[in-house]
């Protein structure tokens, strides 16, 4: 499939999806946006692909809007906009395989959004983040008011979000926001060595324990530890918790199928 937008490859198991809209800090133009949608989908029905690694390139992650569009905007376009790129990060959130964005550069507003909606946040040291949409007379909509403060907690995000303030990589991970900092030239490989951990373990076990910290998350306790101890039971049907138990006791390296 040709990708006017993005970059698109697969390495061992795992997909390489870059952002690839130098032209507007790849902001979240409709085209960009109904394209990163279809790649998730393609992503999503790909049996060989384990583990999904998100970035915008070397110089940005994502701007966030697309200013020029929005500036005639009225309210029901604006409406109809952040459901379109609402629906998008959905769609990486609730992905059955883990996704990590690998970010470097700008990650303001819809960008730092999209980084959030990832699983884990591996962060370049020339890394910003931000939500400064108060600049523009607005606040985030594409998901931060939920996002940032389930990340960072309410205090923390009401600070950035009422501030426009943008923080640098080893801020972001002081508060929580990004799991590792590491030198620009470091950041795919850090990012792909993640991933292949990841992939190397088994993909049932993996995609339960992801969808069922996205419900936990948003659930009371007697909820949340009705549905893990589901999904525990569950992955005893499987091959693979056989294998992994078996390799367990007879001290060596799993080999997990995926069944």
């Amino acid at each position: 499939m040709e990708w006017e937008n993005l970059l698109y490859k697969v390495e061992d198991s795992v997909a390489i999806l870059t952002l690839n809209s130098p032209s507007n800090f790849n902001a979240f133009s409709p085209s960009l946006v109904r394209e990163l949608s279809k790649a998730l989908e393609v992503i999503e029905a790909e049996e060989e692909i384990k583990v999904v690694i998100l970035t915008g390139g070397e110089k940005v992650f994502a701007a966030g809007g697309d200013i020029a569009g929005m500036l005639e905007m009225g309210p029901l376009d604006a409406e109809r906009y952040s459901a379109m790129v609402q629906n998008v990060l959905n769609q990486v959130e609730s992905l059955s395989k883990p996704v990590i964005a690998a970010v470097a550069g700008s990650a303001l507003g819809g960008g730092c959004e999209l980084a959030m909606a990832c699983d884990l946040r591996i962060a370049a040291t020339n890394a910003t983040f931000g939500q400064p949409e108060v600049e523009l007379g607005i606040m985030p909509g594409a998901g931060a008011t939920k996002r940032l403060a389930r990340l960072v907690g309410p205090a923390i995000a009401k600070e950035l979000i009422f501030t426009g303030r943008i923080i640098k990589a080893d801020a972001a991970y002081e508060i929580g926001l990004v799991n590792k900092v590491v030198p620009p030239d470091q950041l795919m490989t850090e990012a792909l060595n993640l991933a292949q951990i990841i992939a190397r373990k088994p993909p049932s076990a993996i995609r339960l324990a992801k969808t069922t910290l996205n419900i936990v998350l948003e659930t009371d306790l007697f909820c949340a530890l009705e549905l893990e101890r589901r999904g525990f039971a569950i992955l005893f049907s499987t091959e693979d918790k056989r294998e992994g138990m078996r390799a367990f006791l007879e001290k060596r390296k799993p080999v997990f199928r995926g069944y």
